[in-house]
C-alpha cells in the first residue's frame, strides 16, 4: 500500500488549521456509493447514534465487568466506543459478542469492544475499509471514522459516526463523545484521521474461521 508522505491543511470547527495525514493513494477505495438498502441502514444507524444526545453520560473508561452477550456499562456512563456499540445494538447487532468471537482482541469480553484499536481491527477485517481523505464528499452517513488525539485529555484514540447533517460549508457532522457527552458537531476534520470504515451487516460467526 502506498501512503503519501505529505499532508493536507484543513480547518477545524474552531477555525484552527491542522494536518490531515496520511492520505492513502492505493489499497482502499476513496469513496463507495451506497445502494438503497445500505442508505436505509445508514440512516437508522445515524438516528440511533443521534438519539443518544438526549442521555447525559459521564465519560468514564474504567474497566467494568459486563454481562455477556449484550452487556453494557450503566446508562449514565459512556465513552466514544459506547456510542458506536449502543447505536449498532439498536439495529440488532451486538459488537460485544462479534468482537469477542472474532478473536481480534485480548479475549476479554468485558472491554475489547470498548477499545478503539480493537474495534478498528474488527471493522477493517469484517467491514469495508475506505481511504482516509480530506474531501468531505468521501464520507457517507453511517461511516465510522477513527482519530488520533495528540492532546486528548481522556484518550489519545477516538471514533465517531458520520451524520447525514452537514455544516454550512457542506462538511458532514459527526456524532461522538469526546468527553463532554454525546454531541453532533462539525468535527469531521477535528483531528488526525486514522481510519475510515463502513460496517452494516454482522457476518455469521460460525463462518468466520473457515
Amino acid at each position: 500500500m502506498l501512503v503519501a508522505r505529505r499532508c493536507f491543511l484543513a480547518q477545524s470547527a474552531a477555525g484552527l488549521l491542522f494536518c490531515v495525514a496520511p492520505i492513502l493513494l492505493s489499497g482502499f477505495p476513496a469513496r463507495a456509493a451506497l445502494d438503497e438498502e445500505q442508505k436505509a441502514f445508514a440512516m437508522e444507524l445515524v438516528a440511533a447514534a443521534r438519539a443518544q444526545r438526549a442521555v447525559p453520560v459521564i465519560y468514564d473508561p474504567a474497566y467494568r465487568k459486563l454481562e455477556y452477550p449484550m452487556g453494557d456499562v450503566p446508562w449514565y456512563i459512556g465513552v466514544c466506543t459506547d456510542v458506536i456499540v449502543r447505536a449498532y445494538r439498536q439495529l440488532g447487532i451486538d459488537l460485544q459478542q462479534l468482537v469477542h468471537e472474532s478473536g481480534l482482541g485480548s479475549g476479554d469480553r468485558n472491554i475489547d469492544h470498548r477499545r478503539v484499536v480493537v474495534l478498528k481491527n474488527f471493522l477493517a477485517r469484517y467491514g469495508t475499509r475506505l481511504a482516509v481523505s480530506n474531501k468531505p464528499e468521501d464520507y457517507e452517513p453511517g461511516d465510522l471514522v477513527s482519530y488520533h488525539l495528540p492532546d486528548g485529555t481522556f484518550s489519545k484514540t477516538h471514533i465517531a459516526v458520520v451524520s447525514d447533517a452537514k455544516s454550512m460549508a457542506g462538511v458532514p457532522l459527526v456524532i461522538h463523545n469526546r468527553g463532554y457527552g454525546v454531541r453532533e458537531e462539525d468535527w469531521l476534520f477535528g483531528s488526525e484521521i486514522t481510519g475510515h470504515f463502513r460496517y452494516q451487516r454482522a457476518p455469521h460467526i460460525k463462518d468466520w474461521k473457515k
